[in-house]
């Protein structure tokens, strides 16, 4: 795609990408994702997926998706189909290829990948991932809904009622 004004460089390339919220191997800054990808990967992961995909698969479906190619064809299978949604996750949101291409990063560390994927969705996007992104989605109306009916000021106080005699 060639801006019509500079049609020597790309428009994407232009946009500068952004950093993820946190670094691969900070792992344990969040102890309760840290536990669920290292325990847990496929519900991690399966958390991580309906987001990504924006509510088109469900967390349970992905997650033993996930499990189902992990038992079949071990580690290096359930990575490679999981860096395919940190690529999703990337191109979504704008961010680095840091440290290393994805597959690599999950080949190579499969819970701290996904655990950074966790949190870059919890601290940057503001995701309730144990809700789903169809309870997110209602709880980001709701939360317009209310904000959209009260009152930009509070209302003014009256004097105090006082006997005159």
């Amino acid at each position: 795609m060639k801006n019509s004004s500079n049609g020597d460089q790309p428009i994407q390339s232009r946009v500068k990408a952004k950093a993820w919220s946190t670094d691969l191997c900070e792992c344990w800054i969040n102890i309760n994702s840290c536990c669920l990808t290292c325990w847990c990967p496929c519900v991690a992961f399966g958390r991580i997926a309906e987001v990504v995909d924006r509510g088109s698969t469900s967390c349970g479906v992905s997650g033993a998706l996930y499990m189902i190619i992990f038992m079949l064809t071990g580690f290096g299978g359930s990575s490679l189909y999981s860096c395919f949604y940190r690529t999703k996750l990337r191109a979504q949101y704008n961010l680095k290829e840091r440290p290393c291409c994805d597959c690599c990063v999950h080949f190579c560390c499969e819970p701290c990948a996904l655990c950074q994927e966790y949190r870059q969705l919890q601290n940057n996007k503001a995701f309730d991932l144990s809700i789903g992104w169809h309870g997110n989605m209602e709880r980001q109306a709701r939360l317009a809904a209310a904000s959209a009916f009260a009152p930009s000021a509070p209302p003014s106080l009256q004097e105090p009622m006082s006997r005159l005699n």
